[in-house]
C-alpha cells in the first residue's frame, strides 16, 4: 500500500516542479515580448528625435554652423548600423546641446515663423527619449535577473532567444530645451 502512495506523492511533486517550470518559462517569454515592444519604441522615439532635429537643420531658423553640426548628427544617427547606433545617438545628443545649450538660441527658433511649434516638438521628443531607454533597460534588467537564476539556466528555459542588451548611451536633454518639455 506505500508504493501506491509514494508513486502519487512522486507524481504530484513532478507535476508542481513542471507547472512551476512553464510558470517561470511564460513569465521569461512575457519579458523578453516586452524587451522587444520597448526596443520597438525606443527606436521611434530615436527616430523621431533625429527627424525633427533634422527638420530643423534644414529649415533654414538656425545659422549655417549649427545647421550643418546638427544636420550631420541627425543624418548619422539615422543611418548608423545596430553596432554603431548607440555612439551616433550620443553625439545627436551632444550636437543638441552644442547647438541648443543657451536659451538664446532657442528663442531665436521660437521666434521664426513655425519656429515655436518646432521648438515644441523637439522639446518633446528630447524629452520622451530617456523614457523610452529607460524602460528598455528595465525590462532587460530584469529579463537578466530572471535568466541568472540556476533553474532557468539548467532547464534552458530561455530556449534560443538571445540574452537581451541595454542600450547605452548619452540621452542627457541641452538645458534649454528639457525647461521648455512640457507635455
Amino acid at each position: 500500500m506505500d508504493l501506491p502512495l509514494t508513486l502519487l506523492w512522486i507524481v504530484v511533486a513532478l507535476v508542481l516542479v513542471g507547472v512551476y517550470l512553464s510558470w517561470t518559462a511564460g513569465r521569461l517569454d512575457r519579458l523578453h515580448t516586452r524587451i522587444d515592444s520597448s526596443r520597438a519604441a525606443l527606436d521611434a522615439q530615436l527616430l523621431r528625435r533625429a527627424s525633427v532635429a533634422q527638420e530643423l537643420a534644414t529649415s533654414g531658423v538656425l545659422d549655417p554652423a549649427a545647421s550643418i553640426v546638427l544636420y550631420e548628427a541627425a543624418h548619422a544617427a539615422r543611418q548608423a548600423e545596430e553596432e554603431h547606433r548607440e555612439v551616433a545617438e550620443s553625439e545627436l545628443s551632444q550636437a543638441l546641446r552644442a547647438v541648443f545649450g543657451e536659451s538664446d538660441q532657442v528663442e531665436e527658433v521660437r521666434a521664426a515663423p513655425g519656429g515655436e511649434e518646432a521648438a515644441e516638438e523637439l522639446a518633446q521628443a528630447v524629452r520622451r527619449v530617456p523614457m523610452a531607454r529607460r524602460f528598455h533597460n528595465d525590462a532587460v534588467r530584469a529579463a537578466r535577473a530572471l535568466r541568472r537564476h540556476r533553474k532557468v539556466r539548467w532547464f534552458r528555459l530561455a530556449g534560443h532567444a538571445p540574452f537581451p542588451l541595454a542600450f547605452e548611451m548619452d540621452d542627457v536633454p541641452p538645458a534649454a530645451l528639457a525647461d521648455r518639455a512640457t507635455g
